[in-house]
């Protein structure tokens, strides 16, 4: 039977923070009196993590493990635990214990007004200012006008409703969208607040690079948006554009050339108006291409960015 909640976690070198995080993650569960699993998705873990993992599994019944044959990153992870997961809803968390256990019930009391995803919108964070909360800050901004959902706070803590989630098919780096990408499927999608205390232990793996990341994955939220993931709308509106530039300056050159004597050679408006010509035809011809390559690209399926090389005790669920 199925559990009511799944946990869904992926770590890297979380040695120092992974016994704790089980323990608090499962009475937290227990206290909320659902059946659950936890999944925890070992990302290429170089250090002590897988170790502890499969010691953990022995003494903890709901606790699965995942280990995947190398580091591919927080978001093919998360969508091997997510492909993994069996509950009614989803729980997405960090394992370093910035999204606290004790505050899981807040999410899921949410699910129940009827929302397909609920993130939890964090208050007081202690991190950096210059390198975390202000580029979070703008970056969150620029989401909410792009996707037209109003959460606060799109990456982190989140619920989701289970075949929802196991439904997503994420490219890298978009686990910091979900709220957004649920949105544009015509998702219902809420948020509450939780709090952000500062690491368990260890140390982040994200810097100040990452924003550049984000910043390229909202234009390509953008233009999936925008354009409904049809490359010709956007292309073909471009190249339209400067046709109709094209439309409105050829007239006045041609009439200059014949019935003046004007040469076009020489007329910076004729180079303009060809160069426009030409750009309109590329713009049409990188269209269609795309087309047909987003067309081939969705005929592929099951295709994983991931290789699982173990998993510990899922023959328990």
């Amino acid at each position: 039977m199925a559990p009511h909640i799944s946990i869904v976690c992926p770590m890297h070198n979380e040695a120092a923070c992974a016994e704790e995080f089980v323990r608090r993650t499962d009475a937290a569960l227990r206290a909320m009196g659902h059946t659950h699993e936890i999944v925890v998705v070992s990302d290429g873990s170089t250090d002590q993590t897988e170790a502890i993992l499969e010691r953990l599994v022995q003494s903890a019944p709901t606790l699965r493990c995942i280990f995947l044959a190398r580091n591919v990153g927080q978001c093919g992870a998360l969508l091997a635990g997510l492909q993994e997961s069996t509950g009614e809803v989803v729980v997405i968390m960090d394992g370093d214990l910035q999204h606290p256990p004790e505050e899981i019930h807040l999410l899921i009391s949410a699910m129940g007004d009827g929302f397909d995803l609920v993130s939890g919108s964090r208050r007081d964070r202690v991190e950096s200012l210059l390198f975390r909360r202000f580029p979070s800050f703008i970056a969150n901004a620029l989401l909410r006008w792009v996707s037209r959902c109003e959460v606060r706070d799109m990456g982190g803590f989140k619920a989701v409703r289970g075949d929802l989630a196991r439904s997503l098919r994420l490219r890298s780096g978009q686990h910091r969208l979900l709220p957004a990408l649920v949105a544009l499927r015509g998702g219902r999608v809420g948020e509450v607040f939780v709090t952000a205390p500062p690491r368990f232990a260890g140390t982040s793996h994200y810097g100040i690079t990452r924003t550049l990341d984000v910043l390229f994955d909202i234009v390509l939220l953008w233009f999936e948006g925008s354009f409904r993931s049809r490359p010709i709308y956007l292309f073909g509106r471009v190249a339209f554009a400067l046709l109709a530039v094209d439309c409105v300056l050829m007239p006045f050159l041609l009439w200059d050339k014949f019935f003046v004597g004007i040469d076009l050679g020489t007329r910076p408006p004729f180079l303009l108006a060809i160069m426009f010509f030409l750009s309109a035809l590329l713009l049409l011809a990188s269209g269609l291409t795309l087309e047909l390559l987003s067309d081939a690209l969705n005929g592929i399926t099951d295709r994983k960015p991931f290789v699982i090389r173990s998993k510990v005790g899922f023959d328990r669920s």
